[in-house]
Parts: C-alpha cells; structure tokens; sequence
C-alpha cells in the first residue's frame, strides 16, 4: 500500500461519523457568503460592495437555491428574478 492510499483511507476513516455535520457546517458557510455578497441588494450595508460586484454572475446561478432555503418564495431583490 503506498502512501498516497494509506492518507485517503485514514482520511475517510476519520469522516466517516461527521459527513452529515461536515455537509451542514459548508451549506452553513455558504449561505453566510451568498447574504454577504448579496447583502447590499437586500438593503443590509455592505463596505465591501464594490468587491464582490464582480462574483454576482458566478453565483447567480445558485441565488435562487439560496433564497428557497431561506425561507423566501420569490426572489427577495427588487428588479432581480430568478424564479
């Protein structure tokens, strides 16, 4: 067994009763980051608006998955529609 093997099988080894938590606490950051880049949208100031103009078409495609598991039917931006 090389190395390479040895490292994935411990490393499986290790997640094996935390996939569910580690699955919760990334869709957790994930939904901090997309209120944070669309926070100015949602009338939240946001200082760091000019910076993350440029990842709104990147991440467009997962605002409408985002705003369904927050709770809202319909997109919460004004001028904005993605359902």
């Amino acid at each position: 067994m090389n190395i390479k093997k040895f490292f994935e099988l411990y490393d499986q080894i290790l997640r094996q009763g935390h996939r569910m938590e580690i699955a919760r606490e990334l869709r957790d950051e994930d939904d901090l980051f997309m209120l944070l880049l669309y926070s100015d949208m949602l009338g939240i100031p946001n200082p760091a608006f000019f910076y993350t103009l440029e990842l709104y078409p990147h991440m467009l495609e997962r605002f409408h998955e985002w705003h369904l598991r927050m709770g809202m039917d319909k997109s919460p931006v004004t001028g904005f529609r993605c359902c």
